[in-house]
């Protein structure tokens, strides 16, 4: 049984969810991962099916929130929406303004991600070593894929929300990124921006059908194949790095919805090999904030646990 406190640290914890999926290239299920809340996540998503509907008929609507937690949900959902509606801006303006700081941050984040994640493995062996390295490169993959032109058609943005969706629930697949790929984001952050209702909804209406498909996939792969599972996951943090690192040079550019002149490719440069001040330092101080963050999560989590 949570308490008032117990809820008020999970809107916290989906508030962090929300802040990572607006960046592309971060995932709000590593954050569901180091904060502890991953698989209750998955067996609530899951407990949304017929059998709820069932209980629903038969034994009202008392017993039927219970048996999909709906508390949490809700309350993990409103602390992502509440972070998505209030940090796009912030977040889509320090990205512009101070890049290589806030990857910098983001790049310690999802370094220490690795480390959290990667000690959940309870035996390794050949099958999760090999496991590591298969997604370690098909996370390396996604990141290098050219990123589609820009498409606002409301079906596009259907289908983008079910596959982003899945991602975002992956830790180490970013979700925004995914949309970046797709050539939806902008469309997708100025509806939020915008506070575009039509759009907004029919991205939701994606996002539910593509969750509640995937989740019980990969509920049913940390049932059967847990070690292979979280070595995989391990392998998307370690390669989505690339996606990461601070320094880039930009190859090409793409007027964005408000006519700015904003990157479009981007490659991976040494911070020596891009002339101006590489802010060597402070980005390193911004890396060890990041990783800061998740080893004082991970040291929260184990005396709440104690508790």
């Amino acid at each position: 049984m949570r308490s008032l406190f117990d809820y008020f640290v999970l809107l916290l914890k989906g508030m962090a969810m929300g802040a990572a999926d607006v960046v592309p290239g971060v995932s709000g299920g590593t954050i569901a991962f180091i904060s502890g809340i991953y698989e209750e996540l998955l067996e609530t998503i899951n407990s949304v099916n017929l059998g709820a509907l069932k209980t629903l008929k038969k034994e009202g609507v008392k017993a039927a929130w219970k048996s999909i937690n709906g508390n949490f949900i809700v309350t993990l959902f409103l602390g992502i929406g509440i972070s998505i509606a209030s940090l796009a801006k912030l977040i889509s303006y320090l990205l512009e303004a101070h890049p290589i700081l806030i990857w910098s941050f983001f790049f310690g984040l999802v370094l220490a991600s690795i480390v959290y994640v990667g000690k959940q493995v309870k035996s390794w062996n050949i099958g999760t070593v090999v496991s590591l390295i298969i997604g370690t490169g098909l996370a390396f993959w996604v990141t290098v894929l050219p990123p589609m032109t820009n498409s606002n058609e409301l079906w596009f943005i259907f289908v983008s929300g079910m596959i982003a969706i899945c991602a975002m629930i992956l830790p180490g697949i970013s979700g925004s990124f995914i949309l970046l790929l797709m050539g939806s984001y902008q469309a997708v952050l100025g509806a939020v921006k915008d506070k575009d209702l039509l759009t907004i909804g029919v991205f939701m209406a994606g996002a539910v059908i593509g969750l509640l498909s995937f989740s019980s996939v990969l509920k049913w792969m940390f049932t059967k194949y847990h070690d292979l599972t979280i070595a995989v996951l391990t392998g998307f943090l370690i390669g989505s790095l690339n996606k990461l690192w601070p320094w880039k040079e930009t190859i090409s550019t793409r007027i964005n919805s408000h006519d700015e002149v904003v990157p479009f490719i981007q490659e991976n440069m040494l911070p020596v090999d891009g002339g101006g001040n590489p802010h060597i330092i402070i980005a390193l101080l911004f890396c060890v904030l990041g990783a800061a963050i998740i080893f004082g999560m991970e040291l929260v989590s184990k005396k709440m646990k104690k508790a």
